[in-house]
């Protein structure tokens, strides 16, 4: 088993050889009428181009502040995240949409689609958000990919669980980004489904270059990351690197 520094080591960066995504000392804090409650202290790491890192820990550990603050959803308190190459605590509201919409894609365990619309037209929205070219014709491609596209016309609620979260995946990736953080992304599908949700989200960091944080209590996702990182109270416990 490696330290955390060592499982994290990347050597000097320049600007020919630069993290995908970095975090320096970051630390966040919730207010509350007594002392502030400490949900990131201090952690600090670097993922690059087509990694898949898994966090996992008991809830209230961290997880999802992390995620969040990986993808410019949320913001350390203290420390830096500098996310292809941009310190997002420096951005405007308007650079900060950009680099979510080109850069980023969410999977969640609850899915999140939107009901009213079907299933291609999930998948496009994100590449109508960024005022794409040939949307339609690219949403159908991404289903394609994920063996999908026979239920273009479906709607949510005509999908079982693992047929949504993989719809998920394919509106995440869709505006091909630098990195896709999945939140629990099985928590609601067997363990079959789960399995095959997994091998597809992964394909995806293979075949795009994708990164891909995954937050997880699934012993499945941890086998088949690159480097595990267990939180613990907010801090980073261990690091192991499996590949």
């Amino acid at each position: 088993m490696l330290s955390i520094g060592d499982a994290f080591k990347r050597g000097p960066l320049d600007s020919k050889c630069m993290a995908l995504l970095e975090l320096r000392n970051a630390t966040k804090l919730y207010p509350t009428e007594g002392a502030p409650v400490i949900a990131l202290q201090d952690v600090s790491f670097e993922v690059d181009a087509g990694e898949i890192i898994a966090f996992v820990g008991r809830s209230g550990c961290g997880k999802s502040t992390l995620l969040n603050i990986c993808g410019a959803m949320d913001f350390p308190t203290s420390g830096e995240i500098i996310l292809d190459g941009q310190v997002t605590t420096r951005l405007t509201d308007a650079e900060l949409t950009r680099l979510r919409r080109d850069k980023v894609g969410f999977v969640f365990q609850s899915f999140q689609l939107l009901n009213t619309l079907s299933v291609v037209e999930n998948v496009e929205v994100p590449l109508l958000l960024a005022h794409r070219k040939n949307a339609r014709q690219t949403a159908v491609e991404r289903l394609s990919w994920l063996e999908m596209e026979q239920y273009a016309d479906r709607f949510p609620h005509q999908l079982s669980g693992g047929q949504q979260q993989r719809v998920a995946i394919a509106r995440a990736i869709a505006c091909n980004p630098r990195l896709v953080l999945a939140d629990e992304p099985t928590g609601n599908l067997d363990t079959v489904t789960g399995e095959l949700v997994l091998k597809l989200l992964f394909r995806a960091a293979r075949d795009f270059g994708v990164a891909v944080i995954v937050a997880t209590h699934s012993l499945e996702v941890t086998s088949a990351a690159d480097r595990v990182v267990r939180l613990r109270d907010g801090r980073m416990e261990e690091a192991v690197a499996l590949r």
